[in-house]
């Protein structure tokens, strides 16, 4: 099978040249790299002419994209790409030597296959997020998000969201899905790949994450309002609604009210309900700023609802 490795990136030529380099030192070569840049970076522009000129390697293609955000580079590197076998790395990633390799073996062998995906091994603040988690890539009945694809432990097992920076699709399965243009953010668009992923297990594919399936992951500087550990309105709102609107459209009507009580009352850590708001004013994040996301999180619900009601 043919298979096609996707990285989007924007201004980080540094952690690009690392992500080329592991996909060039692949033990089962990509047939093919779709490096997706937008037109204004031309720095990056630059620095693939240079590398063109320099390896010879005619394996790395230049799709440029006009729209911001993480979502059109992604659906421009699906209309680009040709393999059977569609993958995708984040620029800030190093892939395994055998990433490519045990990727092509799964699908070879599981007709059912649609998606597959591996842990990232997270590199921040001088030393390596440990941990170790059976759970990951699940949504619960009442609609609580589980990732924890950096230190799932374990063997393979079913799942239903794989994780941006290290995951697979079998052609067939992406054939008429893409990644949601509805979801909000100019850059990262948070939960992006959930989306796509509970679209590929809606149509009956089985999707897997196999723990041995390993990228090194340099989280860098975002290129937009989401900061990562910098609190922005802006970036907490986007990433707010845009897991109410998959909600709203993923989880049947009973279960789609679990999720707005859920959502409302409780939360998690990173998107608190009102409970969770005032543990986090109690554990030391004050009570302005965690009664903040919560409100932050009631007008994205909001929002959400309308835009899943056009």
């Amino acid at each position: 099978m043919k298979v096609s490795v996707i990285v989007p990136t924007y201004r980080r030529t540094v952690d690009l040249a690392r992500c080329i380099a592991a996909l060039e030192a692949q033990h089962r070569h990509a047939d093919e790299i779709v490096v997706i840049a937008r037109r204004e970076d031309t720095a990056t522009l630059a620095w693939l002419d240079a590398h063109a000129v320099a390896t010879h390697d005619c394996r790395v293609t230049v799709a440029i994209v006009d729209e911001p955000g993480v979502v059109a580079a992604y659906n421009r590197g699906l209309d680009t790409a040709s393999g059977d076998i569609v993958c995708f790395t984040d620029d800030d990633a190093a892939p395994h030597p055998d990433w490519i390799e045990r990727i092509a073996s799964a699908f070879t062998h599981a007709p059912a296959l649609g998606g597959i995906g591996g842990r990232d091994i997270v590199h921040e603040r001088g030393g390596i997020l440990q941990g170790k988690k059976s759970v990951v890539g699940l949504v619960s009945w009442y609609g609580r998000a589980i990732g924890n694809h950096h230190i799932g432990d374990g063997p393979p097992r079913n799942v239903q969201v794989l994780k941006g920076v290290n995951m697979a699709f079998r052609r067939e399965a992406v054939a008429g899905v893409r990644f949601d243009p509805r979801l909000r953010g100019t850059g990262a668009q948070v939960h992006c790949e959930m989306a796509f992923s509970l679209e590929v297990c809606r149509h009956g594919w089985t999707l897997v994450y196999d723990p041995a399936l390993l990228v090194e992951h340099y989280p860098a500087q975002r290129g937009d309002e989401d900061q990562r550990s910098v609190f922005n309105a802006t970036a907490f709102f986007n990433a707010s609604f845009n897991l109410r609107l998959i909600m709203c459209e993923h989880l049947p009507a009973f279960q789609r009210w679990a999720f707005v009580t859920y959502s409302t009352l409780i939360g998690t850590r990173a998107d608190p309900g009102f409970a969770r708001a005032l543990l986090l004013a109690l554990d030391g994040e004050g009570l302005a700023l965690a009664l903040r996301k919560w409100w932050i999180g009631l007008r994205a619900m909001h929002g959400a609802w309308q835009e899943a009601a056009r």
